[in-house]
């Protein structure tokens, strides 16, 4: 008996179903062996650096020396807690801005000049402002060498208002009446009625926020000039895309012999990726239902 077919089309005979697999399986190792030579070559000894030529897919055994000396003190464990903090702090500004004025561009508020504002945000997300503009502002309000610059220029995305905008008009319109009724202030609603219902949708605009916080080194390339202040995505453009070299005075000291500095610059990648890799799992399961915020449903 043949197979059942779905909605009229035949299934994948076995020759297809095979090639499927095979572009699958070579669509994962190109993503997974680059990232296998990384943690590699951070994990091997001097040694087995030196003798692959600064490049191995498997080490010679466990050797935490890179990851010591860029994380006990030094520009790269400073430019950890300076991304650490502008992510924090940048994703709950961009959360709390982003879903004030989604809810206040809802149609549901009735908010004196809803639709103008509402095609101010539109043309925000059509028109980007141009990096000399955005740097005079920064430099106006005198926000170059203060970490604010790393935070307020992205505060919010038009895009991720229309996302959230889109889900509120979604919830319940009963239900929001009801707490107008009763006497509910408008912040009242949003507080404790609109936002415990957007979880989904917030996790998931959040995690957006924090990667492109996270990730984010150009802010800082223009307007941070203490290298002090530099975050840790600007220190492993420097370091590792650059070439520059990572000397003793700016890592921890570890008597006389330093690991190799494909091991330190390796060390560096695997840093920049571990904490959204942490983090995600967390949000998977709002991730599903919040990404399909506002899509077309058949």
């Amino acid at each position: 008996m043949s197979r059942a077919t779905t909605a009229g089309v035949p299934p994948p005979t076995i020759p297809v179903r095979t090639l499927k697999c095979i572009v699958l399986l070579g669509a994962c190792l190109l993503v997974l062996v680059p990232f296998l030579g990384i943690v590699s070559t951070s994990l091997a000894s001097r040694e087995a650096v030196t003798g692959a030529g600064g490049f191995l897919l498997i080490p010679d055994g466990v050797h935490w020396d890179a990851y010591t000396a860029v994380l006990s003190g030094g520009v790269v464990t400073r430019a950890l807690m300076v991304s650490i903090g502008v992510t924090l702090v940048g994703t709950a500004v961009s959360l709390a801005f982003t879903s004030m004025l989604a809810y206040t561009l809802s149609a549901r508020t009735g908010t004196f000049g809803q639709r103008p504002m509402l095609m101010l945000v539109l043309l925000a997300l059509l028109f980007g402002p141009g990096m000399i503009p955005s740097y005079l502002v920064v430099r106006e309000l005198g926000l170059t060498d203060n970490y604010l610059a790393l935070i307020l220029p992205g505060a919010v995305a038009a895009f991720n208002v229309i996302i959230v905008r889109s889900f509120f008009l979604g919830l319940p319109a009963e239900l929001l009446d009801s707490a107008r009724i009763d006497g509910a202030s408008e912040f009242a609603i949003f507080r404790k009625i609109v936002l415990p219902l957007s979880k989904a949708a917030l996790a998931v605009i959040g995690l957006f926020y924090a990667v492109g916080y996270w990730n984010s080194f150009f802010n800082a390339l223009l307007y941070i000039n203490d290298n002090a202040m530099w975050p840790l995505q600007l220190v492993l453009r420097s370091y590792v895309v650059d070439g520059a070299s990572l000397g003793s005075g700016e890592l921890s000291s570890m008597g006389d012999v330093f690991p190799p500095q494909q091991s330190i610059q390796m060390a560096i990648l695997v840093i920049s990726i571990v904490p959204i890799l942490i983090v995600y799992p967390f949000l998977q399961k709002h991730f599903a239902k919040g990404v399909l915020t506002g899509a077309v449903k058949g």
